[in-house]
């Protein structure tokens, strides 16, 4: 197979392009190189471009999913477009709401538009995310715990996706991704597309260069693990469920090899693999030896109390499941942060 992965040097998308570079597949990298920037972060952008340079397979191209005619030459014969490139924090949305939407929706659209117009007719899988449910999501009955809330009984499989995305408060960044989410269901139906929404809740791995505003996991590992101080918005028992990274590629993959043609799957470690912001925090401490400097501040726009996926249908159609527990994916994602910890101090 050929493979396109926008957003290649991210998080996600550099452990696709490994995944299937490893398996033999030619696999190209489109990103911009542009997280730092949008973040306003002192982030190295070029860590995994340059991890993935170590495969002969996989080429490199720096381009803009904004760019419409880039994206028309790179797709014009590929079998599959993994689409994960994006403007990923909810604050940076509210501050630069244009940016977001041009990246989010715009960027999207014209993966869709390249992909119809490709010789190849080639499937497309978008990385879409938790927050296309907005407030919604807090209209559930959630029972205050001593380290967590928790779901009441109705929902304790967590949220499906038939959960209404409309009539609340989504961010700008929701907005966008719910955007892009729409489009591809439609592209798919209109245009024969093979198409798969994932609406992903926490994705968390190495080589992830969390920061406070997004990819918490991975920022509160580095935080403890550096001796930087953390703020929690709200009290810390928010919940989500968290999925490894190499158990999402695992379902990105039984969707490409399926015969499965329009999905919208809630992907997630569902019920069996959540975490509170504190929980998380003692499991560090427990790894580590180490706690940081912690502070409250207010709740952000929009938080979700508890956000648990349900993905009995990824379960059902997809033949797949998580296979590496909370304890497993955090002790692999602080070994990657000791042995990394110089490039990553900001």
């Amino acid at each position: 197979m050929r493979i396109l992965v926008t957003g290649g040097a991210g998080f996600i998308g550099s452990h696709i392009a490994e995944h299937y570079a490893n398996r033999g597949d030619d696999v190209v990298c489109y990103d911009n190189l542009s997280r730092a920037n949008l973040l306003a972060k002192s982030l190295n952008s070029t860590y995994n471009w340059n991890y993935l340079k170590g495969f002969s397979n996989v080429r490199l191209i720096k381009g803009d999913v904004r760019d419409l005619e880039g994206l028309k030459k790179v797709a014009k014969d590929v079998d599959a477009i993994i689409h994960t490139a994006a403007q990923t924090a909810v604050t940076t949305s509210i501050e630069d709401p244009k940016t977001d939407f041009e990246v989010n929706a715009l960027g999207t659209f014209n993966i869709l538009e390249a992909a119809r117009l490709s010789n190849s007719g080639p499937l497309v899988i978008y990385c879409s995310t938790n927050k296309v449910y907005g407030k919604n999501v807090n209209k559930v009955s959630v029972i205050e715990k001593e380290s967590r809330y928790v779901f009441k009984e109705k929902f304790k499989k967590g949220i499906a996706e038939t959960v209404p995305i409309d009539l609340c408060e989504h961010t700008p960044y929701g907005c966008s991704k719910l955007s892009g989410d729409s489009y591809v269901q439609d592209y798919g139906h209109l245009y024969g597309l093979k198409t798969g929404v994932f609406r992903m809740s926490c994705i968390y791995g190495t080589r992830q260069f969390g920061v406070e505003d997004q990819g918490w996991v991975a920022w509160f590992a580095i935080a403890t693990i550096l001796g930087q101080p953390i703020t929690i918005y709200g009290d810390g028992k928010q919940v989500r469920d968290v999925l490894y990274v190499d158990d999402l590629v695992s379902a990105f993959d039984s969707f490409i090899a399926g015969d499965l043609r329009h999905e919208v799957f809630n992907i997630g470690g569902g019920p069996e693999n959540t975490m509170s912001l504190l929980e998380l925090l003692d499991l560090l401490e427990k790894l580590t030896g180490k706690r940081s400097e912690i502070k409250f501040a207010s709740w952000r726009p929009s938080d979700q109390k508890v956000y648990i996926s349900d993905i009995s249908q990824a379960k059902i159609k997809l033949n797949w499941e998580p296979k590496i527990s909370p304890d497993q994916g955090v002790e692999r994602l602080v070994a990657w942060v000791r042995q990394n910890g110089s490039i990553l101090k900001g």
